[in-house]
């Protein structure tokens, strides 16, 4: 019996010791609640109900919500959509899209080393604690700051752009105005709360489709667990949907006192992308609820549809004094690419409008009429019809020359 106790009693002490190692840190009356924070970066998103993904209004606990598909700029789902909200490091979409931009423009590559500035050093909040002189290259502080929201290593490569974090805030709100984000002011690069540092759910979803024009984004903004310094530091990626939701490309995420908890998620499938931005969430799991409904909206009831003219009535076309009576009709490999509701395009209709009184001389690939494309009355989307062969003008030599073959023939 003694030696069963001691057994017990060393057992438990043990446990007592090794049991904190294990346990989240929980900080009590922060001004900042970085990204490691979140306690359920290793749970599985709740189910939503199908009804949810096919009612008009999305029961989103936050306080602006915006679906958009990336490529037409197209809104399929908005809640104050405009209201200037905190944006914490859901800012870093920007900083990253001139990241991507400089490394475009062979400003940065990939293997370029940075050093540690002290100002940079001196980030708070979500940070792998980079230290003054630490060199990292440009591809290791892309993965810092997209996988872990590291704000030392944003402000590294910020500063490797543009020289300094001021600098690269006049560069940010520059690119702002000319993708029309038109409610939006940054403060800094990574994000942490300051006044007048605000945008909104539209401006976010603008430069996140922006940034995933990028495809090298991807390369970091799709995985789920990395590691810097050997191995020794590790990143676990703090947009959990990388690693639940079909299809999820990334994109980012942003949690502080003033912010709430937010994200712009990104996802594909069938050929077909969408940004989802949840701002001022309730907590970290709903904003990675909202967005998967939205998501899930999206692809529930719109896609693409490809659009190609029916011609095969189209025979041939008449022209006036030409050497031939008649031209051919191509399409040149048109097609129209629409984002529709799902099921709208059997109910698309086209129309085809050849050209008035066509005259020679006509050359391959002259525009000779036009396909349109009509959905509820509305036009959306045409494509030119074209010339597929040459036809040469009559004149009195060329009409002699033929009067002459005429008659000589046997």
């Amino acid at each position: 019996m003694k030696k069963r106790f001691n057994f017990l009693a060393v057992f438990t002490v043990a446990m007592l010791l090794v049991m904190p190692l294990f346990s989240v840190p929980t900080i009590v009356n922060a001004e900042v609640i970085t990204e490691f924070l979140s306690d359920d970066l290793l749970t599985d998103i709740p189910n939503v109900s199908a009804a949810a993904t096919t009612q008009t209004a999305l029961s989103i606990k936050a306080k602006s919500t915006v679906l958009m598909e990336p490529h037409t700029g197209k809104v399929l789902y908005e809640m104050n959509a405009d209201e200037q909200l905190a944006p914490a490091s859901i800012t870093k979409i920007m900083s990253l899209l001139l990241v991507m931009e400089a490394i475009e423009n062979e400003k940065l590559t990939l293997a370029t080393k940075v050093s540690c500035s002290e100002h940079a050093a001196s980030m708070g909040g979500s940070q792998i604690w980079l230290e003054v002189g630490e060199e990292m290259t440009v591809d290791e502080l892309l993965r810092a700051s997209v996988i872990a929201s590291a704000n030392d290593a944003t402000v590294a490569l910020a500063e490797a752009v543009s020289g300094s974090e001021e600098a690269f805030v006049v560069l940010m709100n520059k690119r702002a105005k000319e993708l029309g984000m038109k409610n939006t002011t940054f403060k800094n690069a990574c994000g942490l709360d300051e006044d007048g540092h605000l945008t909104t759910g539209r401006d976010v979803a603008i430069m996140a489709s922006a940034l995933i024009k990028h495809s090298l984004i991807k390369k970091y903004s799709t995985v789920w667990m990395d590691a810097l310094r050997n191995g020794k530091s590790e990143l676990t990626n703090t947009n959990k949907l990388v690693r639940y939701y079909n299809g999820a490309t990334g994109l980012k995420t942003g949690t502080t006192s003033k912010a709430g908890c937010c994200v712009a998620a990104t996802a594909e499938r069938d050929g077909m992308e969408l940004v989802a931005v949840v701002m001022g969430g309730e907590n970290s799991n709903e904003r990675f609820t909202g967005a998967k409904k939205l998501l899930d909206y999206g692809f529930a009831n719109w896609s693409f549809t490809v659009l190609t003219p029916d011609i095969k009535d189209i025979e041939s076309i008449p022209v006036l004094k030409g050497m031939e009576k008649q031209i051919s009709v191509d399409l040149g490999g048109g097609e129209v690419k629409l984002l529709l509701p799902k099921g709208k395009q059997d109910e698309i209709t086209q129309t085809v409008e050849i050209n008035e009184n066509i005259e020679a001389p006509v050359l391959v690939g002259d525009v000779i009429g036009s396909v349109k494309f009509m959905l509820d009355g509305k036009q959306i989307g045409e494509l030119p019809l074209y010339s597929a062969n040459e036809v040469e003008r009559v004149t009195f030599l060329n009409a002699f020359g033929l009067i002459f073959t005429s008659a000589t023939k046997p």
